[in-house]
């Protein structure tokens, strides 16, 4: 009977593996299953195969002030192009992208249930970033909060000066980190290792975030297996 139980155990985390992959957040734009959108917009098409976005939603993210959530990238003027691609291909994996599940938080938000935390991404992903971005300017080190809202868009907050990307982000890691209230984790894994996130891929190649989160998900449940076969001896004892 007792190992009956633990069956049904295990059998519960691998169910509980499968619910991280290929998921959508619950979140304001997201849609709520992963399926083909055809028709994705320029830097969001590598997910057209599969993604949690809609061609509407990936030609929004493209806008200098999206609509998706007001946010205006131009507070400290206008940033260079090659900075501005980053942000947008950083907003397109996280509208788009089916393979965050193994790093989704639940929160308590007016327009979101659900968030990323750590995800890791690679090494080039951060480092091609900041480098890009060195000559553009921003007030904050932390885009997720601490502005100030006029007429429904951010403006930097009083006595914050806009100063050059490394002023606030002096490494590749701050930006990665600090910028979205630590959604991503910098990593030293580089792209192609198959041991972290890419927010740019070819998808003539196939998309490599697929197999990066069946590593972080079967790590995450082979961890809670370990502590169960672990308690297991001292639960059956106890029976």
């Amino acid at each position: 009977m007792e190992w009956w139980c633990l069956g049904l155990l295990v059998a519960s985390l691998v169910q509980a593996e499968r619910e991280l992959l290929n998921i959508c957040m619950d979140a304001k734009h997201h849609k709520k299953k992963p399926g083909p959108e055809n028709k994705l917009h320029e830097q969001c098409s590598p997910w057209k195969d599969n993604a949690c976005c809609t061609a509407n939603t990936s030609w929004e993210v493209h806008m200098d002030v999206s609509p998706l959530y007001n946010f205006n990238f131009r507070h400290c003027g206008v940033m260079t192009p090659s900075c501005r691609m980053h942000f947008i291909q950083n907003a397109c994996l996280s509208e788009c992208s089916p393979n965050l599940g193994p790093w989704i938080q639940k929160v308590s938000s007016s327009w979101q249930k659900e968030r990323v935390l750590n995800v890791p991404l690679c090494w080039e992903d951060c480092e091609e970033w900041w480098e890009d971005c060195r000559t553009s300017y921003t007030c904050k080190s932390d885009w997720h909060r601490g502005w100030t809202w006029r007429a429904g868009k951010n403006h930097c907050p009083p006595r914050a000066l806009c100063r050059p990307f490394p002023h606030y982000f002096p490494s590749p890691a701050d930006l990665c980190e600090k910028i979205w209230s630590n959604s991503y984790k910098a990593t030293k894994e580089r792209r192609g290792s198959g041991r972290c996130i890419q927010m740019w891929f070819d998808p003539a190649q196939g998309n490599p975030n697929v197999a990066v989160a069946h590593l972080y998900a079967s790590h995450a449940i082979s961890q809670q297996f370990s502590r169960i076969a672990f308690l297991a001896p001292l639960l059956l004892l106890a029976l």
